[in-house]
């Protein structure tokens, strides 16, 4: 089943590009079709034209995570706080302000191309759905503060809920640095840039196997690219494909669903733009309206993985669409009788830090990864373009010179107590927000266990 974003790109893109046939070369390969192989092509042919390059994709440019995320261009600006501990102030505060500017040349990019990817930078609001929610940003937006980068403002109750068009918001803050878009309109308006730019593209090519060398030879179904560099771009199905990277991810479902169209309800209850709204959950609540009138609704941490393994329920409807659907209902009562148009989820690489990484593969000095982006891909993918395409080209700058270029920062516990770790630790944290929705006290040990999973959260807690 492909996922809605992907479907509505492909009604107007239906063109698709040939699969590998044959013995072919070029001077770098990248595997993987989607956000992050597409930005580093086209980063690495911009700074180096004569480069021949050429991407292979198992399935369509946008199957995967690029196609059918919920289209919110966000920043690292709320995670402050680990960004500090991970990589130190100086690069914290680098690290912070490359991601406000990836919104921007992002956006640049799709004006310059004439990308039509919906794209509306209307910012981002960060709210408290409970009592317990309130304040939780306000340690690391007075952090944020001290260093001359913050571009979040708290906005009153009644502002909050006139501007996120739901009264179970109680409180926010708003920051004009983030935007929404249509996802698969992007990653199949790189495409065909990157077409345009001579970029050969092969979709329907899976990798079968590689031998690493002093160029590397990419076995696909009816043939082999030979590269003189390679680039992994696979992001979550890296853990099932290569087993040294098996414990560094938790591969997670995103589930959305999305309405039919109602932009005259839409208009009524506040939602007159492309602003994207997030709760302060662990497991965070995300919506947004479309450009076509529409109404989607997120939330990440609901399926696991075995070992990393991609399950078959990724490619289906979400099997929480009742779920999901109640909880839309809930922030919008007015919307109960607009039927919902789809549901479908992905699978989502969940990082220690949250944060992707980045490196050589077995110090291969030819054969480069990155992955890792831990629900918050569409604005970052961006600067991994940025990282990938400076390591390939043996650039000496602050990218290649990144932390983020040093690997996996720590892993998770082995199988089986990764998986029943995870179950344990997200039905604590469903406990808990259900009690503080109730405005009861959550259960001490729900409290205790649910603090486990902040790496997987949306925003630092100091």
């Amino acid at each position: 089943m492909r996922p809605f974003w992907l479907e509505q790109a492909l009604f107007t893109d239906g063109e698709l590009a040939p699969a590998l046939q044959g013995a072919q070369r070029a001077d770098v390969g990248i595997v993987g079709g989607g956000f992050t192989g597409l930005w580093t092509a086209i980063q690495l042919k911009q700074k180096n034209p004569a480069l021949d390059i050429a991407i292979i994709e198992s399935d369509l440019c946008g199957a995967g995570a690029s196609g059918r995320n919920g289209g919110c261009v966000l920043t690292w600006t709320t995670k402050f706080f680990t960004l500090q501990r991970l990589f130190g102030e100086t690069e914290a505060v680098r690290l912070a302000k490359e991601s406000e500017a990836a919104v921007a040349h992002i956006a640049a990019f799709c004006r310059e191309h004439q990308i039509d990817a919906e794209f509306r930078q209307d910012g981002t609001l960060y709210t408290a759905t409970t009592q317990a929610q309130m304040g939780i940003l306000d340690p690391v937006l007075t952090e944020l503060d001290r260093h001359g980068i913050n571009s979040f403002h708290a906005l009153s109750a009644t502002e909050v809920q006139q501007r996120s068009g739901s009264a179970r918001n109680l409180a926010g803050v708003f920051s004009p640095m983030a935007a929404t878009v249509h996802p698969g309109k992007l990653v199949r308006g790189l495409r065909r840039v990157a077409l345009q730019m001579g970029i050969r593209i092969y979709e329907r090519t899976p990798m079968l196997t590689f031998e690493p060398g002093s160029s590397v030879t990419i076995k696909t179904p009816a043939g082999t690219l030979q590269v003189g560099k390679m680039v992994l771009a696979i992001n979550a199905w890296m853990a099932s494909r290569f087993p040294q990277f098996e414990r560094t991810l938790a591969v997670v479902s995103s589930d959305m669903v999305i309405t039919e169209k109602c932009p005259e309800l839409l208009q009524k209850i506040g939602l007159k733009d492309g602003v994207s709204v997030l709760d302060s959950r662990t497991f965070v609540y995300y919506y947004r309206s479309t450009e076509d009138g529409r109404l989607m609704l997120g939330k990440g941490g609901n399926t696991f993985a075995w070992r990393g393994k991609i399950l078959p329920v990724f490619d289906q409807r979400s099997p929480y669409e009742a779920q999901m659907t109640q909880s839309l209902h809930d922030f919008f009562p007015e919307l109960r009788d607009v039927p919902i148009t789809a549901s479908w989820n992905g699978p989502s690489d969940r990082s220690v830090t949250g944060f992707p990484f980045f490196g050589r593969l077995d110090d291969h000095p030819n054969i480069f990864y990155g992955f890792g982006y831990s629900g918050n891909g569409v604005g970052p993918s961006y600067m991994g373009g940025q990282i990938l395409s400076s390591l390939v080209l043996g650039s000496d700058n602050p990218w290649s010179r990144s932390p983020l270029t040093d690997g996996p920062r720590g892993m998770f516990p082995p199988e089986p107590i990764r998986y029943l770790g995870s179950i344990i630790v997200r039905n604590a944290i469903r406990r808990k927000e259900r009690a503080e929705d109730l405005e009861q006290k959550p259960w001490m040990l729900d409290q205790m266990l649910s603090k486990l999973a902040n790496a997987a959260g949306k925003a630092d807690k100091a």
